[in-house]
């Protein structure tokens, strides 16, 4: 008998459903099928982009459906939930429109006397069977833009969704197929754990590129245990957000009211560390204590809920202690820092915080910023810059040699000015450095490294 995963509401508890947990054999298969799939039936990019363009208008039409499965299973409200299926949707459109244009280049063999009488030049070709390994935070919009790309190269799929988060990524792979034109064998989802189907995906010979969004262990042991594999990661971060003395210290807490507390704070680039300048820190600090306050926080299908429970009662908990832990080292709890009845931690924001507090050290993943005052710029910076993470920073100034100076100066993968570090484009080259990670995903970057250039050459 099939062994099965109860998946759980992270809100409330109660039973979403079951999913199989499945086996080393069961990747196996699907692999082997994915394969015969892009050996026998191979995509022509005219049918890649059709797909695509389908799976766009589909979602679209579907966009509450999708919404709620994602409500339920991540405990993101509703409304951001939304906000997810419809960049999703985006995501779709970017890989379709790579598809229709991917193309390598002429080589100028005759520009050197032995390639003379020589026409060269390079194609892109699906790199194999992709295996990809998404996380719980984004279910739907970060499994699309493995899946997307992957279709857009030519590559079939066998996805690995997180265990707490599976249907988003089911009910994706239905409608692909089903509605979309998709042959079934070029995507296969398989659930399970990672010790299990994680591994047996990452070790499989006929598996050409790994594609893992997760913490920084476990997409470095990833890359490790793949040596030979294209490998690609989008891992953690600690996002700081410089408010210089002469930035818009009152717009940049109006952002950070949501930049920091989306999804509990569950995303790679939540804003977490806050360097304000010691003149406003103070004016900052009060007015982000009073944009918090006005956070609904509560059940995700409820439409006025801003913020959720976390992924598991054991990740509150974490971030519970790691806000105490920082209150022991000095800091001052200014905002939450709670846990309410209904188990939820409530938006909280930490003033005094110093480097060494884990919720400035590590990725604390939860509805917590921490607020530390600077004297001068290269203070700044070099704090911003003091952390193994490099994902996106962000400052507020109102001067552009200062936001040039950041623009050089912060070591992230991305630098914005008068934004916060949250803010990314799916289009965009998004990816970062260190334990960061060490691809760039968006659709026009993943689908190149989802195929191989193959050098032509005709001699007359």
């Amino acid at each position: 008998m099939t062994q099965t995963i109860t998946v759980r509401s992270p809100y409330d508890g109660g039973v979403i459903g079951e999913i199989p947990a499945q086996t080393a054999d069961d990747v196996d298969r699907a692999v082997g099928l994915a394969a015969a799939a892009l050996r026998d039936r191979p995509l022509a990019q005219w049918q890649r982009a059709g797909i695509l363009d389908r799976a766009a208008e589909r979602l679209a039409a579907r966009r509450d459906e999708f919404a709620t499965i994602v409500a339920r299973e991540a405990a993101k409200p509703i409304k951001t939930a939304r906000v997810e299926v419809d960049r999703a949707v985006g995501t779709f459109r970017f890989a379709a429109a790579e598809a229709r244009t991917l193309a390598g280049d002429v080589v100028p063999l005759d520009a050197l006397n032995g390639g003379q009488g020589k026409l060269g030049f390079t194609l892109r070709v699906p790199i194999g069977v992709v295996g990809a390994i998404a996380p719980f935070n984004f279910p739907l919009n970060l499994v699309v833009h493995k899946v997307a790309p992957a279709i857009a190269a030519g590559c079939p799929v066998v996805l690995k969704p997180a265990s707490q988060t599976p249907f988003s990524s089911l009910t994706l792979a239905a409608m692909l197929i089903d509605e979309c034109g998709l042959p079934a064998d070029y995507l296969h989802v398989v659930t399970g754990g990672g010790s299990t189907v994680g591994n047996a995906l990452v070790d499989h010979p006929d598996v050409a590129l790994i594609t893992f969004t997760g913490s920084p262990e476990v997409g470095w042991s990833i890359r490790a245990r793949a040596p030979r594999k294209r490998v690609g990661l989008e891992l953690g971060n600690n996002a700081p957000l410089i408010i210089a003395a002469d930035g818009d210290w009152a717009a940049a807490a109006a952002k950070v009211r949501l930049a920091g507390f989306s999804h509990a704070g569950q995303s790679c680039i939540s804003t977490q560390r806050i360097l304000v300048h010691r003149s406003l820190v103070q004016r900052f600090t009060d007015e982000l204590v009073a944009q918090v306050a006005t956070l609904r926080v509560g059940d995700p299908l409820d439409e006025a809920t801003d913020v959720s429970q976390l992924i598991s009662t054991a990740e509150r908990d974490r971030v519970a202690g790691w806000v105490a832990e920082a209150a022991a080292a000095g800091g001052r709890v200014a905002a939450g820092g709670t846990v309410g009845d209904d188990g939820v931690l409530a938006p909280t924001i930490i003033t005094d915080a110093t480097p060494d507090m884990k919720v400035c050290r590590e990725e604390v993943f939860g509805p917590v910023v921490a607020i530390t005052a600077f004297d001068d710029l290269d203070e700044a910076f070099g704090l911003a810059n003091d952390t193994k993470f490099g994902l996106q920073a962000a400052i507020f100034t109102a001067d552009v040699s200062t936001a040039l100076r950041a623009v050089q100066e912060l070591d992230f993968g991305g630098v914005l000015v008068n934004e916060v570090p949250t803010w990314r484009a799916d289009q965009q080259p998004y990816g970062g450095l260190r334990d960061s990670g060490n691809t760039r995903e968006g659709p026009a970057y993943s689908v190149r490294e989802m195929t191989e250039l193959r050098m032509v050459v005709f001699s007359r």
